[in-house]
């Protein structure tokens, strides 16, 4: 163990990086199921599916209970908590399946939605697949097999989006394409993870062990229902009050702006989670990773975000095709709260890592208040007033979460605040590069791709130059000590690369 915590800044950041690298391929694969899928299904359809997705993404909350967190986390591990953990996840993903079989048709009447019920019915075997898989992807994440899980998603999402979905659509299916889909990724990920990951899985139900991870896994589970239900409440009022229609608009700009923010998220999270909770009783090391973690969250959002919205008609038209201008407006908004939709995860992780999961618990459920107020209101202004209010929403909690942290790891709010001051540096040089960009280019009315490919350019080199010239003014202290770190490992690199 004390090794293993010697070397935990490096294991992190390769952890990332092979993290982050096979989370790319999932990304390149979501964007190219977007582009076909796009042109081929209807608003009305990816509304319906959307729909679909609330429920059964809400339903999986409650298959484990917070099973698989609490294996992560506990600082011993046994067989027998192995086995219980396998007992229950599959006792429960039984019970939930039965449960949203039965209440479909009362959810479609709700959301005033008929087609529905059929939908979320179907969709069911999608319990049973992730209930069997629990505790091995529990089992390869404590391991610290990050780059293996990441490649297991992001190869499962291709089989199923980019060569299933497709197929099924041109065949006529409509939304039968994406749930066709949805299952194919669900069916496949889960013999590769039982395959990839052996674990005992003979049943057992011991009360001493399903208590050591119940306890944890009940806070856990709370957190983890109110944070779902503020991130899909928004979409439950649009589809209530403004129709499938305009959930397909609103859920499609969603998707656009907070896949980057959930990939960083996911990517800081699957490798910070399991390597804080070594060092959990060590405030002073939990501090030095959390403030370098923000620092580094921030030089790569911010930026990005504010390309995003100055970017944004021809980002639409190049993902989406024509027909598709709605989305741009909300998109806009949504960009402004990128960095804070992301950087409250790392919360999420000190938060889980030192188990102060009820303390989080409470905030989530704030958050859950916040968003459903924000996109209620903000429905009378349209698709664009419910994103305003759910930006609103997020800073709001990246705030509560902040304050969590903060108390947590000892670090006052000057120094949060100034583990920022480098991206905001940072994300106004480029930004200004981007606008001036896009500001030329649309004058001499080049294609939408060609503008989004210079704008790219523009904004790298200006960024890669700002911090070349003067890189205690962009980067700061934790950014240049990530470059020295990353320098230091890649001699490691090539070496390991060499033959022989």
């Amino acid at each position: 163990m004390s090794d293993i915590r010697q070397g935990l800044a490096k294991r992190s950041v390769v952890g990332m990086f092979w993290t982050g690298l096979s989370m790319g391929a999932l990304a390149l694969a979501e964007v190219v199921a977007l582009l076909v899928l796009a042109r081929l299904l209807s608003p009305s359809e990816f509304g319906l599916y959307a729909a679909a997705l609330v429920i059964i993404k809400l339903a999986t909350i409650f298959e484990n209970l917070g099973v698989a967190p609490a294996i992560v986390q506990r600082p011993e591990l046994d067989e027998r908590h192995l086995r219980v953990g396998f007992t229950l996840s599959l006792v429960l993903s039984l019970l939930i399946a039965g449960l949203v079989w039965l209440v479909a048709p009362a959810i479609a009447h709700a959301m005033r939605l008929t087609e529905l019920a059929t939908v979320v019915r179907a969709t069911s075997v999608v319990f049973l697949c992730q209930g069997i898989a629990l505790v091995a992807q529990a089992v390869a994440q404590r391991a610290l097999r990050f780059e293996w899980l990441a490649a297991v998603d992001a190869a499962t999402f291709a089989v199923g989006f980019v060569i299933a979905a497709p197929i099924f659509a041109l065949a006529g299916f409509g939304v039968w394409a994406l749930v066709g889909a949805l299952m194919t990724q669900n069916l496949l990920r889960t013999v590769v993870l039982l395959i990839g990951q052996p674990h005992p899985k003979r049943l057992l139900l011991e009360r001493r062990a399903a208590g050591e991870l119940l306890y944890f896994g009940g806070g856990f589970t709370i957190a983890r229902v109110c944070n779902y239900l503020a991130t899909q409440v928004d979409k439950i009022i649009v589809g209530r009050w403004l129709g499938a229609e305009a959930l397909g608009i609103y859920s499609l700009s969603s998707q656009l702006m907070t896949t980057p923010a959930v990939i960083i998220g996911q990517i800081l999270d699957r490798v910070l989670f399991p390597t804080m909770a070594l060092v959990q009783q060590e405030p002073a090391r939990l501090a030095r990773a959390y403030r370098s973690a923000v620092a580094a969250c921030a030089l790569v959002v911010l930026p990005a975000s504010v390309v995003v919205a100055i970017t944004a008609p021809e980002l639409v038209l190049v993902l989406l095709g024509p027909g598709w201008d709605a989305v741009v407006a909300p998109l806009q908004i949504l960009a402004v709260g990128m960095l804070f939709r992301t950087s409250y995860k790392l919360s999420d992780s000190i938060s889980r890592a030192t188990g102060v999961v009820y303390a989080r618990a409470w905030r989530q459920a704030i958050f859950v208040v916040t968003v459903a107020t924000g996109a209620f209101f903000g429905h009378f202004w349209g698709v664009t007033g419910v994103a305003a209010g759910v930006v609103a929403a997020v800073t709001s909690n990246f705030m509560l979460m902040a304050h969590l942290s903060l108390r947590v790891t000892g670090i006052s709010w000057s120094e949060f605040i100034g583990a920022h001051a480098p991206a905001l540096a940072l994300a106004s040089v480029v930004g200004a590069c981007a606008w001036i960009a896009v500001d030329q280019l649309r004058q001499v009315q080049v294609a939408p791709l060609v503008l989004l490919l210079n704008v790219a350019i523009a904004a790298g080199a200006s960024g890669l130059v700002s911090c070349w010239l003067l890189p205690t003014l962009f980067l700061g202290r934790d950014g240049q000590s990530m470059l020295r770190l990353i320098a230091g490992l890649a001699p490691a690199w090539l070496r390991r690369s060499r033959p022989g």
